[in-house]
């Protein structure tokens, strides 16, 4: 229902709100005059604080925080000055309960589901200094040395840097951010300015094997021409990749890239494999957590060693190859093609023969695998935050498998798919959620699906 007019604030207008609780996303939630809802960037459950509103229309508005008026007992100070930091002011045991609530309310509200088992969240194994993978932007400063910074968004902000190192990454990678930082400033290189969108200098991707020890370091650029002797030798790594984008804006995706030094891949151990990991594939930022999200997935599964295993989104066949020791076959697809490449590489490199790996577009090419593949007794799916599409959820369906192993990174949007799954007539069994990034709001979950008796299976598996 819409908020009454004189209800609403105007964009601009400061407020003085106390927030009641946390929104999917990380938002703490306020209710302003006739119950308007205001959902506050940097706040928590408690706290009293002087707002400034960004946006506004006729049901919420969105805002951020200016100043704690009055903190939550929950807040406790800040480690670091880090914008992707947000949820740092809450103490751990807090951050897992919000999550946990997260996930079944996503699930119960947004799904409308019940009758599953919510099960206990699993904590990180590490609190701060986890992340494998760190990804830095340029940005134009006219006090600082050179004119460039390399850090983060500020809140709310597309064009403003905060210069600084992160602490949820580790020491060396920090120092490799320094390390490129200083040489591009020698080198009296520009930052990409995203107002003009003039400047050379857009974003910079480390990587680190946290097992291997191994490291990554990946320039991305405008077009033009680099000094790679010096970066060289003012960046001692395993892998030193730059990448060239043209256009507006920034990307760490796309654009040509060469090696400018070192392997093009490092690599990195989990559950027992060794994978390569190339400069654009993706792997989950968390080593340590990848590791407990994949057995969570594998314990769903249920595997008796017989199963076919189709493994979609399968990116560098992570969930494949460790599914791929306890079934009998692991068909993976995944839309890019470099991925997929690696993926073959990597059973390659574990001697893993019962893993084979194909480039497609789930949309489009789940009929062709069933086809060639024949359909499977369970169906791993690993999609990006936006969730798969009702023709993606219709085309696993027409598959019938017996089990479906969902592993999601949004919870808003496992929910409705969830709930197309169980209108198919799958059944929820249950889902255990997987903390992979502390101190922020996201969250991993798992969630196990089983054929209903209305006819829905593999009834001709052979």
């Amino acid at each position: 229902m819409d908020a009454p007019a004189a209800a609403r604030p105007q964009t601009g207008q400061e407020l003085e709100l106390t927030i009641d609780r946390l929104a999917h996303g990380g938002n703490g939630v306020a209710r302003h005059a006739g119950g308007y809802v205001v959902f506050v960037q940097g706040a928590v459950p408690g706290d009293t604080v002087r707002a400034v509103i960004t946006k506004r229309n006729r049901r919420y508005a969105e805002a951020r925080t200016l100043e704690v008026i009055e903190p939550s007992p929950d807040r406790i100070p800040a480690v670091a000055e880090h914008p992707g930091a947000a949820w740092q002011v809450l103490p751990y045991a807090k951050q897992l309960e919000h999550k946990q609530e997260h996930v079944e309310d996503a699930l119960r509200r947004i799904g409308k589901l019940d009758g599953f088992v919510m099960e206990p969240i699993v904590p990180a194994v590490q609190e701060w200094g986890y992340r494998n993978k760190l990804e830095y932007s340029f940005g134009v400063d006219p006090d600082a040395p050179g004119g460039i910074v390399c850090g983060f968004h500020a809140p709310g902000s597309w064009e403003t840097i905060v210069d600084g190192e992160s602490k949820l990454g580790s020491d060396r990678a920090n120092a490799a951010r320094e390390q490129v930082l200083t040489w591009a400033r020698a080198q009296g290189l520009t930052a990409y300015d995203r107002r003009s969108t003039v400047g050379f200098l857009r974003n910079l991707v480390i990587r680190e094997g946290r097992r291997t020890g191994e490291l990554q370091v990946r320039l991305v650029t405008s077009p033009g021409e680099l000094d790679s002797a010096s970066f060289e030798e003012a960046v001692p790594c395993d892998s030193l990749v730059w990448t060239q984008v043209d256009g507006v804006g920034e990307t760490t995706m796309g654009g040509f890239s060469e090696l400018v030094a070192g392997r093009p891949a490092i690599h990195e151990e989990l559950s027992g494999l060794r994978f390569a990991i190339s400069a654009e594939a993706f792997f989950q930022t968390n080593t340590e957590m990848a590791e407990q999200l994949y057995a969570v997935a594998a314990e769903f599964a249920e595997l008796k060693g017989w199963e076919r295993v189709y493994d979609l989104f399968c990116g560098i066949g992570t969930i494949g190859l460790v599914l791929s020791q306890r079934a009998g076959e692991v068909w993976g697809l995944e839309i890019v093609e470099q991925a997929i490449e690696d993926a073959i590489a990597n059973a390659r490199a574990n001697e893993i023969g019962n893993a084979q790996f194909f480039a497609g577009d789930v949309r489009l090419a789940l009929r062709e695998l069933a086809a060639k593949a024949k359909k499977p007794d369970l169906v791993v799916v690993d999609p990006p935050r936006a969730g798969l599409s009702q023709k993606v959820v219709r085309r696993i369906v027409e598959t019938a498998p017996k089990r479906i192993v969902y592993v999601s990174c949004n919870p808003t949007t496992l929910a409705p798919n969830a709930a197309q799954l169980v209108e198919a007539g799958y059944v929820l069994r249950k889902v255990r959620p997987v903390d992979m990034f502390p101190q922020t709001p996201h969250i991993e979950a798992v969630a196990q699906f089983d054929a209903g008796p209305g006819g829905v299976g593999n009834p001709d598996r052979d």
